[in-house]
């Protein structure tokens, strides 16, 4: 999924296992996807199939089961459960080895030599797995445990090369003392300073989403307190600003989420996830829970603030009308897999994956006569593969579109592109 662009968000075979007592849910399963900067990436798929999980577990919400998230090229979450799978399977590998030559050299097969030789050899094929997968789960968990220090250690270097030289090449003694004020207070917030900040979520129900003990003011601000913003003048002139961008007014500070409607309500949601100025957003089916008119103005206001705030947004939706009109480029989920990624206009005008077409024939279409005629495409993953011999994998078909399909299915698609 190679592109000129800067990657901000880089996801790599995501899992994210929940155990039912004996029975493990599979909700996210090796997803794998790239989201450049400034594009709003668009995931959809039926209730159910995982896109919720895959955003909750980006902005760890949920400690990812395996696979590696990074953000700005720093990991930031890092899973272990494959890694020790890979243990158990080299042990499981070892003991079979074990229980088949000490057969052999009970029967006579092979010499003492000879199965000295093969079990040192299979001990040390064991031993090599294990101290590879060791470093891995070291490292997965230092990078996990790690990274929002890490960040703040980077961001204090920043501070201290831009102020350091300033304040040393500075002749007078007032300016030197207001640079050093200003560079002890950078510093202070360049300590405190995150990377998980620069990641905020807007939720799907805005009405649960928000205390109702806290006033707008208190939601809002809550972030900017906790990254040591105390001052109480810089919090409200930076409250009411983000108030009236997000299309509220100065007055509504001092009220509670029940006063208001339940757009208003997903606008203080917007605002408490702009505040810090993030540089992505995850927008968790931000107007599902909204009238249809009122999804219109939300859907612009976020579009708005993509523009002014360059911000980049994986949107999580159903409504694939919305998705097709707010995305750059769109990836269909299906039972915890992503089945289909390409660009929004080459996903509508092509479809390949039986389960995007069964999607977008769902659409309903605003004209009666047509209404009439659109026929539904039921999906069934039973009778659409044969999966027993030859695996899928996620391939690219054309340029920037990928489906997650095996060789037969590959060849009818390439083909299906090209009439």
């Amino acid at each position: 999924m190679s592109d000129n662009r800067e990657v901000l968000l880089k996801v790599e075979h995501l899992e994210q296992y929940f155990k039912l007592g004996k029975f493990v849910n599979k909700a996210v399963d090796d997803v794998n996807f790239e989201i450049y900067k400034g594009e709003v990436f668009g995931l959809v798929g039926e209730s159910g199939c995982g896109k919720t999980t895959t955003g909750r577990s980006i902005i760890r919400l949920y400690d990812v089961t395996g696979g590696s998230v990074y953000f700005k090229g720093q990991r930031i979450c890092a899973g272990i459960a494959p890694y020790k799978r890979e243990i158990k399977r080299a042990k499981a590998k070892y003991g079979a080895e074990m229980k088949q030559i000490n057969k052999a050299k009970k029967s006579g097969e092979i010499s003492e030599e000879e199965w000295l030789k093969r079990a040192s050899k299979a001990e040390e094929e064991l031993l090599k797995v294990m101290g590879e997968q060791t470093e891995n789960i070291s490292s997965a968990r230092f990078d996990h445990n790690n990274c929002n220090r890490l960040y703040a250690e980077s961001q204090m270097r920043l501070v201290d090369e831009k102020y350091k030289p300033l304040i040393e090449n500075e002749t007078d003694e007032t300016k030197r003392a207001e640079l050093e004020k200003e560079y002890k207070q950078q510093l202070r917030l360049a300590k405190k300073d995150r990377i998980m900040n620069k990641m905020q979520m807007i939720f799907q129900d805005p009405i649960a989403s928000l205390d109702p003990r806290m006033t707008v003011r208190e939601i809002i601000a809550e972030g900017l307190t906790i990254r040591g913003i105390k001052d109480r003048a810089t919090v409200d002139e930076k409250v009411y600003e983000v108030l009236r961008l997000v299309g509220l007014v100065p007055e509504h500070a001092g009220r509670y989420p029940h006063e208001f409607s339940g757009g208003q309500r997903q606008r203080i949601g917007i605002a408490r996830a702009v505040i810090l100025n993030p540089e992505l957003i995850i927008a968790d089916e931000p107007v599902s829970a909204l009238d249809v008119s009122v999804q219109a103005q939300v859907i612009n206001l976020l579009n708005d603030l993509r523009r002014e705030l360059g911000l980049t947004i994986l949107f999580i939706a159903h409504n694939l009308s919305v998705v097709k009109y707010f995305s750059d480029r769109i990836a269909v989920m299906y039972f915890g897999k992503i089945v289909e990624l390409a660009t929004s206009e080459e996903l509508f005008a092509h479809p390949l994956h039986p389960y995007t077409k069964s999607l977008l024939s769902a659409i309903p279409v605003p004209d009666p006569l047509a209404e009439k005629k659109r026929r539904r495409i039921l999906y069934n993953p039973i009778a659409s593969h044969d999966y027993s011999t030859d695996k899928p994998t996620m391939r690219e078909i054309s340029k920037g579109h990928f489906i997650y399909c095996n060789d037969e299915e590959e060849a009818r698609y390439r083909a299906e592109l090209e009439k």
